[in-house]
């Protein structure tokens, strides 16, 4: 299912988008929403338009491209937009990345073709003669438009069957959808897991633990490693930082 019939006014919007991939390449999904005015000139009233559609295969970056094309095509050439991503490729491509590769035909630096070449062509036409201010916003940090448009794009990228809504903002579900302001307690947890997660990356490795069909195996060094799992779908492995983290992997490949 995919909403994508074009508005036939014009008017300001607020947008949001994102998109997910299950595995990259795998299947994917985007979504948006597009929350502005219809009706007539004497007589507006706000409302939300959501939008997704599925593919596959494809990659992450490719659904967040697609899940503002989509959105932008859906308003008038007139129309003008806010859009909220919290795609920071889209951002920076769009904003600051393209002008160069137009400039260069499409080419890298290394002549070679621009990734998503095809998309970023298409999104550029989409933006061409129209107001358009991008805005980062950052995700899972209960910014509810954000948090809506992940929602809408995984369940697609699962092949799952996704109810769009479109019609009066006072029937909407999801309340202070135009507010962006983001839920303090995730962002603190979000940057706090994120912090984690680096401090990990510099550690110095105990081991890597790697789990292929069910085998469970420890390795003294990531070249190791890495051969074992590298372009093998479904292979899981982790570094431990000492004896204690080790066993734990292990414990846990062992029940996955």
């Amino acid at each position: 299912m995919n909403n994508e019939k074009k508005s036939d006014n014009s008017g300001s919007f607020i947008i949001f988008t994102d998109g997910s991939s299950r595995g990259n390449p795998g299947p994917g999904g985007w979504g948006a929403i597009i929350c502005g005015e219809r009706g007539s000139h004497t007589k507006k009233e706000p409302d939300v338009t959501e939008l997704g559609g599925a593919e596959n295969p494809t990659t992450n970056n490719r659904m967040e491209l697609m899940a503002a094309i989509k959105a932008l095509s859906h308003i008038s050439v007139d129309g003008s937009a806010t859009l909220y991503t919290d795609s920071s490729y889209v951002i920076n491509g769009i904003t600051k990345w393209v002008h160069g590769w137009k400039k260069n035909g499409w080419k890298t630096k290394e002549k070679k073709d621009v990734s998503n070449k095809d998309l970023w062509i298409k999104l550029v036409v989409e933006i061409s003669g129209r107001q358009v201010v991008w805005k980062y916003v950052s995700g899972h940090v209960g910014v509810s438009g954000n948090e809506r448009c992940d929602e809408i794009a995984t369940e697609f990228a699962d092949g799952k069957k996704v109810l769009l809504f479109k019609g009066a903002l006072r029937d909407y579900g999801y309340k202070n959808i135009t507010n962006i302001s983001h839920d303090h307690e995730k962002m603190t947890i979000k940057l706090a897991h994120k912090k984690a997660t680096s401090a990990h990356s510099r550690a110095k490795a105990y081991s890597y633990v790697s789990c292929m069909g069910g085998i469970t195996k420890i390795h003294q060094t990531w070249a190791e490693c890495e051969v074992r799992v590298k372009g093998v779908r479904g292979a899981l492995f982790k570094k431990a930082l000492n004896p204690e983290d080790q066993a734990e992997i292990v414990q846990k490949f062992r029940k996955s």
